[in-house]
């Protein structure tokens, strides 16, 4: 949202809830808020500003505070943030149910922080988004959402590309009734959405691999309750990620996110003990097309989350709070520089961080492609998991159910989500992989690697999000219906399909990635994509490059199908995707696409 002046409503409104506080706060006795908020802009006067809320919010007022004094401008949610905090409006919530009515102006926002989002205009109702660290979903909790789902919801649930569920089509009077069914499944979504820490992500298979460094399974937990526990993680100035890879089989994809862990071991004769460390890495943003880097650093496991929560208080005091696009901690350190950013952290950190050459450390286990999909054997002898293919992510609460059945009757009773939209049964005993995979059959889903279907990844698009320019989920499908039967895959391809330059489905590090943008047709403005080729992750890093400009959504799967043969016939052997489309410039392959195009 641009900054720009409050309505008449929004001031009356915020006025009222100052009013509201602070009659509240001489009651307890306690100093009232600043009276002189000027709703077209900043503080008219700084006089009580020092004072501000006590700890821990304060680290957010203060840095507020310092933008207002450099006579800067703060954003109208930052203001807002200063007349009540987001998290404090559990009663509003409970109202705005008890009435049957939506949020407005800022409380759209607010609303976020307990995870409801009033997705207007695309969609006159909530969707909720929730939190599950590292991906771990009991067979319990599933059939909740799934209840949620049936009867709250639009019937369905969508898998995110941060391992996590959300519910969409929520009514208003049904708010409260939903979050009060999440919190007692143990699912507290608070933070979920707006100026947060979103889901914490770790990998996939942890526990279970036999390759991995470490479980990251207690650390993304750690992480999680620190965040749930110390409200000066929510005074942060625009969202943020952080990510745990412990070297596993499946990518966890740490390097897109703001903080990255990354699992390494050092051997002995090092300058450092022998053992297991993770990797500091910073800054990843690939919607900016920019990958997380290595600070040179790593930290001891248990130095994680407290190094974690000293980089997040770094953005606290350093983000921008008077241009949101400009607000992630990527600009802070295109700032301040690498060094700069980790050394303002180190004040907030009781032990000095290990500086250590990355090339010192032992080469990492290499990640194997599309592994988060069909059967594959675990470190427990005889255990095996599932990785099952759920197109564009989409679940109905049968499928739900019937998955939470397969995870009690031949598994542990929980799944695992991952960051590819689709999920992992562990646990399962080889006597019973043919009764997964028959039920998986029978609730229309399946376990094919090689599948385009398996690779395919599609934000909410213009379906459900006001800042999607084209439906992302219908054209994802409409490529695989009408691709599969017409390539033959024997190496595993990922399509992702992003609906705005947020890139929620992180479309420029997919072998192939379509960009939601409107086409000029005959006077009209139609959907439409763009087209990138040639992006990649973790060893692969790369930014995909636009191949094909504003092409209308009708003719996407034929591009897909030319870009796709090509491959298939021009490649040297067994090539990967990526590496064939690297080692042509755009003009050789935008050539060899429109010999096939031609021949369709």
């Amino acid at each position: 949202m641009e900054n720009h002046d409050f309505t008449e409503e929004q001031k009356q409104y915020l006025q009222g809830f100052l009013s509201g506080a602070n009659l509240a706060r001489s009651s307890k006795g306690l100093p009232t808020l600043s009276g002189s908020l000027n709703l077209n802009g900043a503080s008219n006067s700084h006089a009580n500003h020092d004072s501000g809320p006590p700890t821990p919010d304060k680290y957010g007022w203060e840095a507020q505070n310092e933008a207002i004094a450099a006579g800067k401008k703060l954003t109208e949610q930052e203001e807002a943030k200063r007349v009540v905090h987001p998290l404090d409006q559990w009663d509003d919530i409970a109202q705005h149910a008890a009435e049957n009515k939506f949020p407005k102006g800022l409380d759209v926002l607010s609303f976020k922080y307990h995870g409801l989002f009033y997705v207007a205009p695309v969609q006159n109702s909530y969707m909720t988004r929730l939190r599950f660290p590292n991906g771990v979903i009991t067979s319990a909790q599933m059939r909740v959402v799934a209840n949620i789902a049936e009867n709250q919801g639009g019937n369905y649930a969508h898998v995110t590309t941060r391992s996590n569920l959300q519910i969409r089509e929520i009514q208003a009077d049904d708010a409260l009734i939903v979050l009060e069914q999440l919190h007692e499944a143990g699912i507290v979504n608070k933070g979920s959405g707006a100026d947060n820490i979103r889901n914490i992500t770790g990998s996939v298979t942890a526990g279970i691999d036999a390759q991995e460094l470490i479980d990251t399974r207690p650390l993304t937990r750690a992480m999680n309750h620190y965040i749930l526990n110390h409200r000066e993680m929510y005074g942060l100035p625009r969202k943020f990620n952080i990510a745990f890879d412990g070297g596993g089989t499946v990518h966890t994809l740490e390097d897109t996110n703001d903080i990255g862990f990354q699992a390494v071991r050092v051997g002995a004769g090092q300058s450092v003990p022998e053992g297991t460390y993770f990797r500091v890495l910073v800054g990843g943003i690939t919607g900016h097309q920019d990958f997380a880097r290595d600070t040179g650093l790593m930290v001891a496991p248990e130095q994680c989350v407290p190094m974690a929560a000293a980089i997040v208080r770094v953005f606290i005091d350093e983000g921008d709070r008077t241009d949101r696009k400009k607000a992630r901690l990527k600009y802070v350190i295109d700032r301040l520089g690498l060094d700069g950013v980790m050394n303002l952290a180190k004040k907030y950190l009781s032990f000095e961080a290990i500086s250590f050459p990355l090339e010192n450390c032992k080469a990492r286990p290499k990640t194997i492609r599309n592994a988060h999909i069909g059967v594959h054997s675990q470190k427990q002898d005889g255990k095996f998991y599932v990785g099952v293919v759920l197109p564009v992510g989409k679940l109905s609460p049968d499928q739900m159910r019937g998955l939470a059945d397969l995870a009690d009757r031949c598994g542990s009773r929980e799944m695992r989500l991952t960051v590819w939209q689709n999920l992992l049964i562990p646990d399962v005993n080889e006597a019973d992989i043919e009764t997964v995979k028959s039920e998986l059959k029978a609730m229309d889903l399946h376990w094919d690697s090689n599948n385009i279907r398996a690779g395919l990844i599609a934000c909410t698009g213009s379906f459900g999000c006001k800042f999607g320019l084209s439906d992302t989920k219908a054209t994802a499908l409409k490529i695989a219906e009408y691709v599969e039967t017409r390539v033959q895959l024997d190496q595993p391809v990922n399509i992702h399909v992003t609906g705005c330059p947020n890139s929620c489905a992180q479309h420029y590090i997919g072998d192939i990635g379509l960009l939601g943008v409107k086409v000029e047709v005959d006077d009209d403005m139609v959907d439409g994509f763009s087209i990138f080729i040639g992006g990649g992750y973790g060893d692969d890093a790369g930014i995909g490059r636009e191949v094909f400009s504003e092409i209308v959504c009708d003719e996407v799967p034929f591009k897909i199908e030319a870009m796709l043969t090509s491959y298939m016939e021009n490649r040297d052997g067994d090539e990967p995707f990526v590496e064939w489309a690297r080692r042509h410039s755009i003009e050789q392959l935008q050539e060899l696409f429109e010999g096939q195009l031609a021949v369709v």
